[in-house]
């Protein structure tokens, strides 16, 4: 099964948190949704993974906005 990483706005400090679908753990935390993105497109693009990014404002949020398959190796 391919591995799932989602970006999303953590509520509590406002900070965009990386985390693989499954599971509670953060991978990592980041103070703009572009640092976020950019780490996690390159963990995604290096293991195949799928990439997606969940709105943070708005009447859709907490909804994936985007999903992107990246390639492996």
């Amino acid at each position: 099964m391919a591995k799932v990483y989602h970006v999303s706005k953590r509520a509590s400090d406002n900070k965009w948190q990386v985390f693989i679908q499954g599971s509670d753990k953060v991978i990592k935390l980041f103070d703009t949704k572009a640092q976020a993105e950019a780490y996690c497109e390159q963990m995604a693009k290096n293991q195949g993974a799928t990439l997606l990014v969940h709105k943070s404002k708005g009447a859709n949020k907490g909804k994936a906005s985007t999903a992107k398959v990246k390639s492996g190796k």
